[in-house]
């Protein structure tokens, strides 16, 4: 499974609008967290990737719920992969006891709108709405046995580096200077559509 790294978008953007269904049929939308620091998390169902990060996904989803605002957002071709359909989203978002929303973007426009490139991808805006960092959770990948076979045991994810930025910007700090993008699978994107930043 080719690898894929995050696009880096330009700190200090503004976070572009959103409204896309969550798993239970409500909408949310980027204006339900006016005044509050926003976590977008590309993320999907099937990717070794994400897997690997699911449970600190939980529980970054759980110590921040009150203080930031945070989603998930699957991009993927659904009919080319099911396992990332919306019902199966459902099913995932339950077993993993996921606290935040998980949405589908069906048309691919709001992953291209933040220049989405992999999963997971990472995009924290500080309470202004302006990107503030992105990249990678940590500096952890789940080990690759063999083809479609990886092992998270021996490098477990601890989430240091999202973590360390959700702190700065609920403190008012300066954005972390460090950031290192993240690595995953590309986002599954519809035949011919594809963006520009994909296909360079």
């Amino acid at each position: 499974m080719a690898q894929t790294a995050s696009t880096m978008l330009e700190l200090g953007v503004a976070a572009p609008g959103f409204a896309l269904p969550d798993t239970d049929g409500r909408t949310v939308r980027r204006d339900d967290f006016v005044g509050k620091p926003l976590l977008m998390m590309f993320i999907c169902n099937h990717c070794p990737f994400v897997k690997h990060v699911a449970a600190e996904l939980k529980r970054i989803g759980d110590d921040y719920a009150d203080r930031v605002g945070i989603v998930a957002i699957s991009s993927n071709d659904a009919s080319a992969y099911p396992d990332d359909a919306p019902d199966k989203m459902a099913v995932e978002k339950q077993t993993r006891g996921y606290a935040f929303p998980y949405l589908y973007d069906e048309d691919q426009s709001v992953a291209k709108a933040y220049t989405a490139a992999c999963t997971p991808d990472f995009f924290l805006f500080d309470a202004g709405h302006k990107l503030f960092y992105r990249g990678q959770l940590d500096d952890s990948r789940p080990n690759r046995i063999r083809s479609g076979v990886y092992d998270s045991s021996q490098n477990p994810a601890g989430g240091a580096d999202l973590r360390a930025a959700l702190d700065a910007a609920l403190a008012g700090g300066a954005p972390p200077t460090n950031q290192a993008p993240s690595i995953g699978c590309n986002i599954k994107w519809k035949p011919g559509g594809e963006p520009d930043y994909f296909k360079s």
